[in-house]
């Protein structure tokens, strides 16, 4: 579909566009996006109205058109125009931003740095972040500059991670986790001392965990590492329970760039004691593979953080890909509730601030953060979604991506030539759901992954007295579920995860 699109007139791609029934047209986008070529984009640009209510569509061009794996000027052009000065939806403004940080960052891998186009989507993020005056707004332009993962915006990252509020503060943590390790600069390292030991205000303990696993990541000192060892014994019992899991895993992760420091610490008898090890919190750090060949490793990971209490207060699924060196994020989902300690009796930590009832989940796939989605903000927002819950999860992403397009003529010594094509697509289905039972004092969530992939692949060899092609096509389709369900009651809290893998089809 997308071949025949390339030669196709703006006139006829309108038309189909208009004509197709309803149900054909999230496809015909994701197809018109992935085509990208100029008649295309210009008839997307005629079709899609940003100044109506929000609807389906505008959200999965936007989508679509953050994932495109080698985007062009012209597609971000078209989203910065769409997006300059229009009252827009909350759900298509903040899509539409993401994208905006995705396609930058892109388009920099292809070393496009230069364009106009670029520097202008560069400058309508960092303006919108320097003029945002409430707080959901600024953590959307935080996501998109974690989506373009820009060495030159990190002292902006750092500046919100110290000094805003929790939100803010997780927000700016969450887009320098996304840089690559020679990123992480001393001052970088600086700032996450001083949020994780708590230098100049006290932050969420949520926020402090993320800032020692910068640290503990990205080729850390020895003494960074003793230093958060040591300050487990004065943390509350879950929160030092996480770390030192945290610690542990990365003496297993063959590939984990600290191993080597950790072995040599723990041969101290000084750290590596009954005294440091021995927490009994059920919080749980965990990482492990799923699939190991010569050339790819896939490994699932899952973090669960618990209040004192015993109520979830964050969950983080991961799924990721590690090869010849390059790791690649492919997908992670996270869930978080906060303010469930007033609700559960419990009390806060000295110096923290109380949080507001809230719960919510974000998604990261292909190393694409989408925007989060809030599933209650407040007490009376909960009760309304409980009593008038429909029950169906909540779609994350649902779609077709392309992930590869290779076009390329090799001329051979007889003086013949050889045309070689290669198309790679992916669809995705990914729901997610998280279902809060204050009656029967139960949490349970649940996140569905179904996926599958095509590989085209065609030689051909054409010449006056000789044709040849030869023709390879691969499909792999995938389920994953996860579900983990917590029944809070009694004491110890009842847990049940649950992870299935189905049968995978491999032509």
């Amino acid at each position: 579909f997308i071949q025949m699109l390339r030669s196709t007139k703006k006139r006829d791609v309108l038309q189909l566009l208009k004509r197709v029934p309803e149900e054909m047209r999230p496809f015909l986008v994701e197809a018109a996006v992935a085509t990208q070529s100029v008649a295309s984009l210009a008839a997307l640009s005629d079709f899609l109205d940003f100044s109506k209510e929000p609807n389906s569509l505008l959200e999965k061009f936007l989508c679509t058109a953050a994932f495109s794996p080698r985007p062009s000027g012209e597609l971000l052009h078209l989203i910065l125009d769409k997006l300059d000065g229009k009252q827009l939806a909350p759900e298509t403004w903040e899509t539409g931003i993401v994208a905006v940080g995705s396609l930058v960052g892109k388009l920099c891998q292809q070393k496009l740095c230069g364009l106009q186009v670029v520097e202008r989507g560069v400058e309508t993020i960092l303006r919108g972040l320097r003029g945002a005056d409430e707080e959901p707004k600024v953590i959307i332009y935080l996501l998109a500059l974690g989506n373009a993962m820009l060495p030159e915006t990190i002292p902006t990252l750092l500046d919100h991670a110290e000094d805003g509020p929790t939100a803010v503060t997780a927000a700016a943590i969450s887009a320098l986790q996304r840089f690559p390790a020679p990123h992480i600069s001393s001052k970088v390292k600086q700032v996450m001392r001083r949020i994780f030991h708590q230098k100049r205000k006290g932050y969420d303990k949520t926020c402090r965990l993320a800032a020692a696993e910068i640290l503990l990541v990205n080729h850390p000192s020895p003494m960074d590492v003793i230093n958060l060892l040591l300050a487990t014994s004065e943390m509350e019992t879950e929160t030092a329970t996480f770390l030192l899991l945290k610690v542990q895993n990365s003496l297993r992760d063959h590939h984990h760039l600290a191993r080597n420091i950790m072995k040599d610490i723990m041969g101290d008898p000084q750290i590596n004691n009954y005294n440091f090890f021995s927490k009994v919190g059920i919080s749980s750090s965990f990482s492990g593979p799923l699939t190991v060949t010569q050339d790819l490793i896939s490994t699932f990971g899952l973090d669960l953080l618990f209040l004192e209490g015993g109520f979830l207060r964050k969950s983080v699924s991961d799924f990721s890909l590690l090869s010849h060196g390059q790791q690649l994020r492919a997908a992670q989902v996270t869930f978080e509730a906060q303010g469930m300690e007033s609700m559960m009796g419990d009390n806060l930590s000295e110096g923290e601030e109380e949080p507001e009832l809230m719960a919510g989940m974000s998604a990261t796939f292909f190393d694409v953060q989408l925007r989060p989605i809030v599933f209650f903000h407040s007490y009376t927002d909960l009760m309304a979604k409980v009593l008038l819950s429909s029950g169906e999860p909540t779609s994350v992403v649902k779609g077709n991506l392309l992930l590869m397009d290779h076009h390329q003529v090799i001329p051979l010594q007889s003086g013949l030539q050889v045309t070689v094509r290669l198309q790679g697509g992916l669809g995705l289905d990914i729901s997610a759901d998280m279902d809060v039972s204050i009656w029967e004092q139960e949490l349970k969530t649940s996140v569905n992954a179904r996926g599958s992939l095509t590989m085209d692949f065609q030689a051909e060899l054409d010449s006056p007295f000789l044709q040849a092609t030869l023709r390879s096509q691969t499909e792999v389709e995938t389920s994953i579920h996860f579900d983990t369900m917590l029944r809070f009651s009694s004491s110890p809290v009842l847990m049940c995860l649950q992870l299935r893998e189905e049968q995978v089809p491999y032509r």
